[in-house]
């Protein structure tokens, strides 16, 4: 069984809550499946469970390189040279990541208000962008993006390999046939 989860913020990516976040219990009922792969707290979208361990290890383990891609608000404006960088890797302090995809997009018309909501400053602007990576280091898309000079606000999850997040409502979950 195979299972996609809409993670909202504030979630955990283990049952037991912690401190001020929310465990997954609070949102999936379900005996006999567990995460495979992380997404921090105050992350939010696609995150999948499931009850075969081998198929845990496809979908976790970095050495299978199974893309993940993010939907990125940040701080500043997206512009070539930010995108150039990322497209190659960026150098982090635990070593060059591998080359990404990166792209401009449009603000999405379809998300859902994050609570809290992200903070905003009068006189910076935010822009979008859409993340490819291969690796799954401790919160490495936030870390690439502050490395070229746009710090992450709101970072979504849309899919991981083949998984889609798609219309999935935010706190929802749904087997994959």
């Amino acid at each position: 069984m195979l299972i996609r989860f809409n993670k909202p913020y504030g979630v955990l990516s283990q049952f037991t809550p912690e401190g001020r976040w929310q465990g997954l219990k609070d949102h999936i009922d379900l005996p006999g499946v567990y995460v495979a792969g992380r997404l921090d707290a105050d992350s939010e979208g696609l995150l999948l469970l499931t009850d075969d361990g081998k198929e845990q290890a496809r979908i976790a383990d970095p050495r299978f390189k199974m893309e993940k891609t993010y939907l990125v608000q940040v701080e500043g404006v997206v512009d070539e040279q930010a995108l150039t960088a990322l497209a190659r890797g960026v150098t982090l302090n635990d070593g060059p990541t591998l080359p990404a995809r990166a792209r401009a997009v449009e603000p999405p018309v379809d998300l859902w208000p994050r609570t809290p909501p992200i903070r905003e400053r009068k006189n910076i602007p935010t822009s979008w962008l859409e993340l490819t990576i291969r690796e799954g280091r401790n919160r490495q898309v936030r870390r690439m993006t502050a490395a070229v000079g746009l710090p992450t606000l709101r970072l979504i999850r849309i899919a991981i390999g083949p998984y889609h997040l798609r219309d999935l409502p935010t706190g929802t979950w749904q087997q994959v046939d």
